[in-house]
């Protein structure tokens, strides 16, 4: 899937989760014809020596995995698959929406990649997938604040893992998954001695969201997604936030071995807009003052034993 679009700009409430998966799963579904329009797809097709951003980004961390049997988890539209699948791995893809997912196959076959979709549920994956057990679990950025438990999520990537095999996640920061942007209202008496510290008028970054995974999720209405103005169908969706030190203890609990974390200062959307500034030269957003103060993304990458 993508990532959260919303920092700011809807309104908030708590509800019952039980109907997230129908929700969340008609809401992609309205998103995946806006985002086929975009998502660097001409660039994708024109060159096929092209990688998506994401994957760009993520490369280095990466390794080989050329000859690798590898699954992405909510792969949305497929432009990231695709970008694994031309670094020389044998990928599946997996996601709840089935309208994304055509248009992930059309993307493939239009590029002359063999890429397997499947229509699953994270949680229900091992199963959907016919207990089949892979080399590396991808998940890219913006894809776990969709699931309710981050325990579930591991497991079933332990699941899915052969021994062996390893786990590789880049997505956005829960700090940043917890922020908004604010007005400040009076004075901080910090800011006599820390002068670059924001004063009353300013706008700036609060903590704002929950930071810890909650039983129940923000819902969320935003009449348009991120990659655009174009409005969708549906624009309820329902999102849950995990801590860093939720994630690194749920793959440990599921018997995973932590092997890098890494936090970094970008993300691939403009997730606080007036706030953040494009790097043009890895495609990421990082606050155009004192990005040294949010980490906006994380690298989380472990083995199974």
């Amino acid at each position: 899937m993508g990532p959260t679009a919303h920092r700011g700009a809807a309104s908030v409430r708590v509800v019952a989760t039980d109907e997230y998966l129908e929700l969340n799963r008609t809401n992609w579904d309205s998103r995946a014809t806006v985002h086929a329009q975009g998502y660097g797809i001409d660039r994708l097709l024109a060159d096929t020596a092209a990688l998506s951003d994401v994957v760009a980004f993520d490369r280095p961390r990466l390794g080989d995995i050329s000859g690798l049997e590898a699954v992405h988890l909510q792969c949305h539209i497929g432009t990231d698959t695709l970008s694994l699948a031309r670094l020389g791995a044998h990928m599946t893809g997996v996601d709840l929406s089935g309208a994304s997912l055509n248009e992930a196959r059309s993307l493939a076959e239009r590029a002359g990649a063999a890429i397997e979709y499947v229509q699953s549920d994270v949680y229900v994956a091992p199963e959907a997938l016919g207990g089949r057990q892979f080399d590396l679990v991808y998940t890219g950025i913006g894809a776990i604040c969709w699931l309710p438990s981050i325990r579930r999520w591991a497991q079933t990537v332990a699941a899915l893992l052969r021994p062996g095999g390893r786990l590789f996640i880049r997505d956005g920061h829960p700090v940043l998954n917890a922020a908004l942007a604010m007005t400040i209202g009076a004075e901080h008496p910090d800011r006599a001695q820390q002068t670059w510290i924001s004063g009353p008028g300013d706008m700036t970054v609060a903590l704002e969201l929950p930071y810890y995974e909650q039983a129940e999720p923000l819902v969320w209405d935003d009449e348009c997604t991120y990659a655009g103005d174009a409005k969708v169908a549906q624009p309820r969706s329902m999102e849950w936030n995990h801590s860093l030190g939720e994630i690194v203890t749920a793959v440990l609990d599921a018997g995973l071995e932590l092997t890098s974390l890494t936090e970094h200062d970008s993300v691939p959307w403009d997730a606080l807009p007036g706030f953040m500034v494009l790097d043009e030269q890895i495609g990421e957003y990082r606050l155009r003052e004192r990005p040294e103060r949010l980490p906006a993304s994380f690298t989380l990458t472990a083995r199974r034993r």
